[in-house]
């Protein structure tokens, strides 16, 4: 099997690299790659690369995640997140390859208390959000064989992340806030990674599962009791770390402005992928204590 792997840097790219590589031989790019164009600003190129490579399997990990930042360049968040990926089920189509690509929470509003399904009716808030439906719905509108998984709050060791900037600012500061009304699935690159490589193997058998599917770890947290728990498992985990921090602070997302809104309600309902592909997603702790026992 030969699979193309875009954005190979990220967090999730950086887990696909090692879960991918037992499935076949793998081509993983960049937007810096220089043997083939994996840079998503440019479309027609990364379309001549699939053109040329010619993939069972195109694995796009590639985005424009900076969420507040997309909403003062929209045009160019269109581009990574909608256009080029567009392009790319449309060569996928052409060539017979499967096409897996990831998605977001971000496309519902956020409103209510219940776990979103993949039929729910989509309302993104900001741009980031609306260009990831945008970029969903040309795939699906393709004709491509595809799956599109979508996720929240997604962690990993390598590089930064939520946990790393609690841990730096409670070492540094006497009391933190930390918002407490937005609740999701922190959900990390590797679970990621290995869940597509199952699916992908799946796939291959019966091309007949692909689709559009939730993919979160199991059970809900607000960033506040997130925080919590990244100090406490920190402290068990290395007893000399200093934790300067005494007061941890809940707080409204209202306390903390942003470009783009966030939505308040970010739980998943995961049960079409549990019923598909025979999948059980660990609960959301047990992903972030091993994370933080390699980052510590």
């Amino acid at each position: 099997m030969k699979i193309l792997l875009l954005g190979k840097g990220g967090q999730v790219g950086w887990e696909l690299q090692r879960s991918l590589s037992v499935l076949g031989e793998v081509t993983a790019l960049d937007f810096d790659s220089q043997d083939h164009c994996g840079d998503f600003s440019q479309p027609d190129a990364v379309a001549e690369t699939v053109r040329v490579l010619r993939p069972d399997v195109i694995v796009n990990a590639a985005a424009h995640t900076a969420v507040d930042k997309a909403e003062s360049e929209p045009e160019f968040a269109r581009l990574l997140n909608a256009t080029t990926p567009g392009r790319i089920a449309q060569e996928a189509a052409q060539l017979g390859a499967l096409l897996v690509h990831y998605s977001t929470d971000y496309v519902f509003d956020g409103s209510g208390s219940t776990a979103r399904r993949e039929s729910d009716a989509t309302a993104p808030l900001s741009v980031y959000g609306q260009t990831k439906l945008e970029g969903e719905v040309l795939i699906r509108d393709s004709g491509a064989a595809h799956l599109i998984l979508r996720t929240s709050w997604v962690y990993a060791a390598r590089g930064g992340n939520f946990a790393k900037t609690m841990l730096r600012l409670a070492q540094e500061r006497d009391r933190l806030t930390v918002i407490n009304d937005q609740v999701g699935a922190p959900t990390g690159a590797d679970l990621l990674a290995d869940v597509t490589a199952h699916a992908i193997r799946q796939l291959q058998h019966r091309p007949q599962d692909g689709g559009l599917y939730h993919c979160v770890a199991a059970g809900t947290t607000t960033w506040f009791d997130y925080a919590k728990f990244v100090i406490e498992e920190a402290q068990q985990l290395k007893p000399e770390l200093v934790i300067k921090a005494r007061e941890i602070v809940p707080v409204p997302t209202s306390a903390f402005p942003t470009p783009a809104l966030r939505p308040h309600n970010s739980r998943l309902d995961t049960s079409a992928l549990h019923n598909t592909f025979g999948l059980v997603l660990p609960q959301w702790q047990q992903g972030v204590r091993r994370m933080l026992t390699e980052i510590l």
